[in-house]
């Protein structure tokens, strides 16, 4: 449907600027054929080693390298064209994805051909992303920027209902090289849209600036900004507490509820369900509340949400459970990612987004093969439900000792105090 013609919902908003449109289209292609891959691997590696720390440390290997190289793609991705940088990185990409498919189709697939992969797909996703992310911000106004994430989390998330309904039917029909072949061909949908993209100009000045001085600059910015260094915290314990939730679906649905590849898609796809239903109505939720009391309601229920649905005693409850659990987890992400974004000019989004994605990486991967490690020497329930009742304790503390970071709103960008050359 041409972007003209949508509805004129307040978080459909972005899809009217024909350039994001475009690349919110290819991307979500990609990402379809990104959670055929995730999940193929997922049940691969669960049922061929039969342990959750495996299944946890595949999952955490694609995560780690933002613990280091998240800052670097920040300064690259404010440096450079942030389009073709973007287009490279998809290059490489897909040339991964390659490599796995045809390794799949010779019968040399393996638990560790698998995390190498992993960590150099992990790599270069996290060096991409930053450019990815700001030119998506280049495509909107500022005012509508909190919209775009909340859509291109939406995207992902559609990703998360097709891509794993059609891993289950490929898996069952071929195999997992099916699956891989998918995954590798679905890049190009991103190169394509890329190339019709026309961003608007950059400032020159911008990409004479030295490598290490740029991401030092994001580092300051982000450390001598409360609200942004407050973000950043909340967004490490969710990413280590809650998170895992989404890594540890396999283990979830084969060794607590006694199914297969088959519950592994359907509590994926139902988890994507939840987020984009809640993109669609978070402009509106936005409005109403406010973004911060918004972002302060989502960080205190998703803990709930989250024992609650680790408690779940049949598929079908878990299937329901993390419906809501995946849209309360769509909007306290997109709230904290925007919120980074929204506090500095558009020549630091990409390094705030970075930043942002550094925290979100390290959290995660320590948090989903910790969880997993443990799972293996006690009771799944057990370890997921305490770090979520841990979650919800820190929320209610930091409530109790701020309670101004939940109530008053961030200061619009035009705000926000401008950063000169020598801000570092």
């Amino acid at each position: 449907m041409p972007a003209h013609r949508l509805p004129r919902l307040t978080s459909l908003r972005p899809f009217e600027y024909p350039g994001y449109f475009a690349v919110w289209v290819g991307a979500l292609i990609s990402n379809i054929g990104t959670w055929m891959e995730t999940v193929a691997m997922g049940v691969y590696v669960t049922q061929t080693t039969g342990k959750a720390e495996w299944t946890g440390a595949i999952v955490a290997l694609s995560f780690l390298p933002a613990v280091v190289l998240a800052p670097v793609g920040g300064a690259l991705a404010d440096r450079f064209d942030r389009r073709a940088y973007a287009g490279l990185g998809t290059l490489l990409q897909a040339a991964l994805a390659a490599v796995l498919m045809v390794l799949a189709f010779r019968g040399q697939l393996s638990v560790p051909v698998i995390g190498v992969i992993s960590f150099l797909n992990g790599c270069v996703s996290t060096l991409t992303y930053p450019a990815f992310s700001a030119l998506l911000a280049e495509l909107v106004p500022p005012e509508d920027l909190h919209l775009s994430t909340s859509l291109n989390s939406a995207q992902f998330n559609l990703g998360r209902i097709m891509g794993p309904t059609l891993a289950a039917v490929v898996l069952q029909a071929g195999g997992p090289a099916w699956a891989l072949l998918a995954n590798t061909l679905s890049f190009f949908a991103v190169l394509v849209a890329l190339w019709r993209v026309v961003p608007p100009a950059r400032d020159a000045n911008a990409r004479r600036e030295p490598l290490w001085d740029g991401i030092r600059r994001g580092i300051t910015v982000a450390r001598d900004d409360e609200d942004i260094s407050l973000v950043l915290v909340a967004t490490f314990f969710v990413a280590a507490l809650v998170a895992p939730f989404i890594g540890l679906v396999p283990v979830f649905a084969i060794r607590e509820l006694g199914q297969g590849a088959a519950a592994t898609s359907l509590l994926v796809t139902c988890q994507g369900a939840g987020a984009v239903t809640a993109a669609l109505c978070v402009g509106t939720l936005a409005e109403l509340f406010g973004q911060r009391k918004l972002r302060g309601y989502a960080a205190t229920t998703i803990a709930v949400l989250s024992g609650v649905y680790w408690l779940a005693p049949t598929l079908q409850v878990a299937a329901v459970c993390i419906f809501f659990l995946g849209a309360n987890y769509l909007v306290l992400m997109s709230s904290l990612s925007a919120s980074c974004q929204n506090r500095v000019p558009r020549e630091l989004q990409a390094r705030m987004g970075s930043l942002y994605s550094m925290v979100l990486g390290a959290g995660y991967s320590l948090g989903v093969w910790f969880q997993g490690a443990l799972a293996d020497r006690m009771q799944l329930r057990f370890v997921t439900i305490a770090s979520s009742a841990i979650f919800l304790a820190l929320v209610l503390t930091t409530r109790l000792l701020k309670p101004a970071r939940f109530e008053n709103e961030l200061l619009p960008q035009a705000d926000v105090q401008p950063f000169s050359d020598s801000a570092h």
